[in-house]
């Protein structure tokens, strides 16, 4: 059999790419490496609890939303799952509470962060970036811009009123900062830094201010976790792209791809399959590898990111209700220190299953992940005994700092276990354990991002190695321009078969 579209990599974006190509009635086959689906926002169980690998929150997954139009798309209907009424930042001298409702945060953070003109002009630039730009993505927007047409779509996505906007493509957050004199505001600079890093990956003298604003921005678009969290979602979502036809092999990574146009093949040490068009959702790197002759073109960008890669560590909790009372909100964002670089457990996330959530956690108990960027380098070359410590050090490290939330956390813990990038490298075969695509820059995002399509015709890549980069909303944005490229493709082609079918 030779399938229209082959996709390699069961995350949430080449899934999202296979069931949109799937309810438009072409044959679709996804390849996953691993024994699951998911990838960087999967999951895996434990005694009876679930756990989230990476993402915890699916974002803009209401009506109108990115993920609500996917939805849509594929004729699933809405999430079962709980829209999050926001979060709580808890900084070195105080907590923000960083409300969905946008009336409450915009309040909030005039009380928590200051309220003077200057204070009230930044957010106000934040709030018309994020609007427009947050539109724009609804709209589907395309990056990089190839065409006049291209530019003609997104002029359209944007809208001409939005249009000055486009003046702060240049522009960091650092500089936003700098230009209303707030760089040296402690608690500004250290809640708008975690919510960067957090989000793009990146810092605030580093990050494209348009990309930055969406980061910031992200609860006012909405977030839900969904019941049994990602391990729910999964479930959900597999099922009905099997409803739809769609062919889903587990366990089944791609060791080499070659072919073009109409004739691609893909070899596994199941079988080799043939496909005529192939989407990767692999990190670029392993693309790379897996298709030499045909990914030339990534090897430039590979280059210029060496040095824009970073790593995760997670603690997974399951413990006794108890233990997570006390608090209005699931889910709290922490900051030790104003003076010291972000990582490490200098920023980190603590997301809680929701009470009554049995999917996630046994009756009486829930589910608690804390999470924190780190640098890869540490990680590396380490005996068998120096990285158990290590390892050990680290888990300890983020459950002290997460007493501050909750004091008796872990006193009683059913599952305790402790992820670094080794861990990620060894479970979602990402080189070196890199998580959630490249620190975003001036240099590597938006127009100068890696695109869909590589060149050789009918092949594409999508997730969060591509524009627009991080995220569950990111990776499904992708997937629609992808998914949007693909089947257009195949329309051509069964075109040009049925005149040559004419002709003969």
């Amino acid at each position: 059999m030779i399938y229209d579209v082959a996709i390699m990599g069961a995350g949430i974006a080449g899934m999202a790419t296979a069931a949109r190509l799937q309810a438009q009635g072409l044959s679709t086959l996804l390849l996953e490496a691993h024994g699951r689906p998911g990838g960087c926002a999967g999951y895996f169980r434990r005694r009876g609890f679930s756990f989230d690998v990476g993402a915890t929150t699916l974002v803009d997954f209401e009506q109108g939303g990115v993920g609500g139009e996917f939805l849509d798309s594929i004729g699933m209907t809405a999430l079962e799952g709980e829209a999050l009424p926001g979060y709580v930042a808890w900084l070195p001298d105080r907590t923000v509470t960083l409300y969905r409702d946008s009336a409450r945060w915009a309040a909030e953070r005039l009380s928590g962060l200051g309220n003077t003109p200057a204070h009230r002009a930044l957010w106000r630039l934040l709030d018309q970036l994020a609007g427009a730009f947050w539109e724009a993505s609804r709209r589907g927007i395309k990056m990089p811009m190839h065409s006049l047409a291209d530019a003609l779509h997104n002029l359209g996505t944007i809208g001409l009123a939005n249009l000055p906007l486009a003046r702060y493509v240049g522009w960091t957050m650092g500089d936003a900062l700098r230009h209303f004199g707030l760089r040296d505001d402690p608690a500004l600079v250290g809640l708008l830094g975690m919510l960067i890093e957090d989000t793009v990956h990146s810092t605030v003298d580093r990050a494209p201010l348009i990309n930055a604003a969406l980061g910031i921005t992200i609860r006012g678009a909405g977030l839900t976790r969904h019941r049994g969290g990602m391990y729910g979602f999964w479930r959900r979502l597999v099922g009905h792209y099997r409803a739809l036809g769609g062919d889903l092999r587990l366990a089944c990574p791609v060791e080499h791809l070659d072919g073009q146009f109409g004739d691609f093949r893909l070899h596994t040490r199941q079988g080799h399959y043939a496909a005529r068009q192939v989407v990767s959702a692999l990190p670029a790197a392993i693309t790379a590898r897996i298709a030499p002759d045909l990914a030339k073109p990534l090897h430039r960008y590979l280059k210029r990111d060496a040095d824009a890669e970073g790593g995760a560590m997670v603690v997974f909790l399951g413990v006794p209700e108890s233990e997570v009372g006390g608090q209005d909100f699931t889910h709290h964002q922490l900051m030790q220190d104003y003076s010291l670089p972000l990582g490490n457990g200098n920023n980190m996330f603590i997301s809680v299953s929701a009470p009554n959530d049995t999917e996630s956690a046994p009756v009486g108990c829930r589910a608690v992940m804390i999470s924190t960027h780190c640098e890869l380098e540490p990680w590396e070359g380490l005996s068998q005994e120096a990285y158990a410590a290590q390892k050990e050090a680290a888990g300890k490290r983020l459950l002290d700092y997460a007493r501050r939330v909750y004091p008796n956390l872990g006193e009683n813990a059913l599952v305790y276990e402790i992820a670094t990038p080794c861990t990620y490298e060894h479970f979602t075969n990402r080189p070196r354990g890199t998580v959630g695509g490249v620190r975003q820059t001036l240099r590597n995002a938006n127009q100068y991002a890696i695109p869909h399509d590589l060149g050789p015709r009918g092949l594409w890549m999508v997730g969060d190695s591509t524009w627009p980069g991080l995220g569950t909303v990111a990776c499904v944005l992708g997937s629609r321009i992808v998914a949007e490229g693909a089947a257009r493709a195949a329309r051509q082609m069964h075109y040009f078969q049925s005149l040559i079918t004419q002709t003969q």
